[in-house]
């Protein structure tokens, strides 16, 4: 059921992109944040701060088992997400999204919103150009899973959080959880970042 299509290879990581970066496992902000909430800015260059910020995207969204992470999720204000697929590993600087038309429904979470799983609509099938870390065009073609992934990931990009997609009685339901949730209790916690400067990490 749940099938992705391909990605070009230019937006794959390899081990040598991420062979001179040491692992660097980064907090993920929760429900709460205002990072969250507010869009992100284009890439604008294409430097080693950025291959430090994919390098730390990819460690966090593979320690946390996530399908992606965006670089809000981690404090920055970039339009900079990770994705793990089916096996693959990827990133897309600056995304554009074209969506198909056919819809579906399935189950979804979040990261940052610890334990929350809901079934959301997504488009089945994205086509999303952008950019590698390299500065390289990149293109990220998908269906089901990739896609939902994708457009999961562009949307933290945007400010939105997948409880916005969801029909008035689950999202009355998901604030309730959250609410109940350990961590929904607790203020938003602000770190200090290694890119201040470069990312504008609020």
């Amino acid at each position: 059921h749940q099938r992705a299509a391909h990605a070009t290879d230019a937006g794959r990581l390899h081990t040598d992109d991420l062979d001179s970066c040491p692992v660097s496992i980064t907090p993920i902000r929760l429900f709460g944040d205002p990072v969250l909430r507010t869009p992100a800015e284009p890439v604008v260059d294409f430097d080693a701060e950025l291959r430090r910020l994919v390098a730390d995207l990819t460690d966090t969204m593979l320690d946390a088992g996530g399908a992606g992470l965006a670089a809000p999720q981690l404090g920055v204000g970039l339009r900079v997400f990770t994705y793990h697929v089916d096996g693959v590993i990827g990133h897309l600087v600056n995304p554009d999204l074209s969506l198909g038309e056919d819809e579906e429904r399935d189950l979804e979470g979040c990261l940052s919103l610890p334990g929350l799983h809901f079934e959301t609509p997504r488009a089945v099938q994205v086509v999303a150009r952008g950019w590698t870390m390299h500065g390289e065009p990149a293109t990220v073609e998908g269906t089901h899973l990739l896609a939902r992934a994708v457009q999961h990931e562009t949307d933290h990009l945007d400010g939105i959080l997948f409880i916005d997609r969801l029909d008035p009685e689950q999202r009355r339901e998901a604030m309730r959880l959250i609410r109940e949730a350990d961590w929904g209790a607790t203020p938003p916690v602000v770190r200090t970042s290694p890119h201040a400067g470069a990312f504008g990490r609020r």
